[in-house]
């Protein structure tokens, strides 16, 4: 008598391996929102030490002034290939990086969306960068600025 697996026996390993491959792929979209999350902080950092090389070099020094948040670029920044060759943008392509200073352009703040609001980076919603505002959109929930 030859020995075989049944069909529900099949079936049953078969619905098994697709629990834990799904199981497998829920997981994993939590560590590539992660990366994603530190991408964008490696972003607003370079982006940082551009403007800060750029404010060096500014007589008198100051930022170019942005009175509202607008997309972050090498125009809006008033950065060019001496402070940063290409200006990074969000690595998922649905929140661009805003760009705002005061009035005087002496601080300046650069916003971008954690993915993950646990993060411990993720800025409370009353937190307020030294230009004294925010975007009004919550879900830019980070932000860096001039020391």
């Amino acid at each position: 008598m030859k020995k075989a697996f049944t069909l529900i026996e099949l079936l049953v390993v078969i619905a098994i391996i697709g629990i834990l491959a799904s199981m497998v792929l829920v997981g994993l979209n939590g560590t590539r929102a992660k990366a994603r999350d530190a991408e964008r902080k490696s972003d607003l950092r370079q982006l940082k030490a551009a403007l800060e090389l750029y404010y060096a070099d500014q007589n008198p020094n100051t930022y170019k002034a942005q009175a509202t948040a607008v997309t972050a670029s090498s125009t809006t920044m008033g950065l060019d290939e001496n402070y940063i060759k290409n200006v990074p943008t969000d690595p998922s392509g649905t929140k661009p990086y805003l760009y705002q200073t005061d009035a005087d352009g002496k601080n300046y703040a650069i916003f971008a969306g954690l993915e993950n609001t646990k993060d411990a980076d993720v800025k409370a919603a009353g937190t307020n960068p030294a230009i004294g505002s925010r975007p009004t959109d919550s879900a830019y929930n980070y932000f860096v600025e001039n020391d």
